[in-house]
C-alpha cells in the first residue's frame, strides 16, 4: 500500500519527539483522513502516539483537505499550509495534528551520524545546509536582478519610485478636487443668498 512509505517517514519523526506522541495519545483509536489532489491519506492513531494505516471503509473522526500545492508549502511555507486547509469532523483533532505536523523537525544530523559516523554525519549536515543557503541565496539574486531588469532596463514593469510617486500625485488631485467642489458649493450657496435678496 502505498500509504506505508508516508507514515512511516511520520512515524520515524515521531519516535523522536515524546512530546509529539504525548499529544497524540489523547486521541488513540480515532481515524483522520489527510487529502490534497488526488492524494488520500487514511491513518489511524494508536496508544503509542504513532500512525498507522487505516481501512478505507474505518470511520472517520477528521477530514482534513490540504490545498493542492501542499507538498511545496509543507518545505517553504509550512504555517500557511494548515490555516487553507477546509476541516470537517473533530476540530480538537484538527487542530492537534496540525500542532504536530507544523513542530515536527527532522534531526538530519542524527540520522546521518546513525549511517555514517558522528563526525562526517556532521559534516555532511553542514554541508547541505550550505547548499540549501547557497540556492536560496541565489534564487534570491535572481529574482532581483530579473525584477531590476524588467523595471530598469526593459521597462515592463513600472518602478516602485513610480508607482508611489503616481499615487501621491492621484492623492493630491483628489484633495484639490474635494477642495474646489467645497469652494464652488459656498459660491453656489453664496449666489442663491443673494438673488434671494435681492428679490
Amino acid at each position: 500500500m502505498w500509504a506505508q512509505p508516508p507514515l512511516a517517514v511520520i512515524n520515524h519523526l515521531l519516535t523522536g519527539e515524546d512530546w509529539a506522541r504525548a499529544r497524540l495519545t489523547g486521541f488513540a483509536g480515532q481515524t483522520a483522513r489527510l487529502e490534497f489532489a488526488s492524494v488520500r491519506l487514511q491513518f489511524t492513531i494508536l496508544e503509542s502516539g504513532l500512525l498507522t494505516a487505516a481501512e478505507a471503509a474505518a470511520p472517520v473522526a477528521v477530514s482534513i483537505r490540504l490545498p493542492d500545492n501542499a507538498p511545496l508549502r509543507a518545505l517553504t511555507d509550512r504555517p500557511s499550509l494548515f490555516s487553507a486547509a477546509t476541516i470537517s469532523g473533530s476540530v480538537d483533532l484538527a487542530e492537534t495534528l496540525a500542532f504536530v505536523f507544523r513542530n515536527l523537525r527532522w534531526d538530519v544530523e542524527h540520522d546521518l551520524s546513525q549511517v555514517l559516523g558522528d563526525i562526517v554525519g556532521r559534516r555532511a549536515t553542514r554541508l547541505l545546509k550550505g547548499v540549501a543557503q547557497w540556492q536560496a541565496r541565489s534564487a534570491q539574486n535572481l529574482a532581483l536582478g530579473l525584477a531590476e531588469y524588467l523595471t530598469e532596463e526593459e521597462k515592463a514593469v513600472a518602478p516602485r519610485r513610480d508607482i508611489e510617486a503616481f499615487c501621491a500625485a492621484v492623492d493630491a488631485l483628489r484633495d484639490d478636487c474635494s477642495r474646489l467642489e467645497k469652494r464652488l458649493g459656498r459660491m453656489d450657496r453664496a449666489a442663491l443668498a443673494a438673488v434671494g435678496r435681492v428679490r
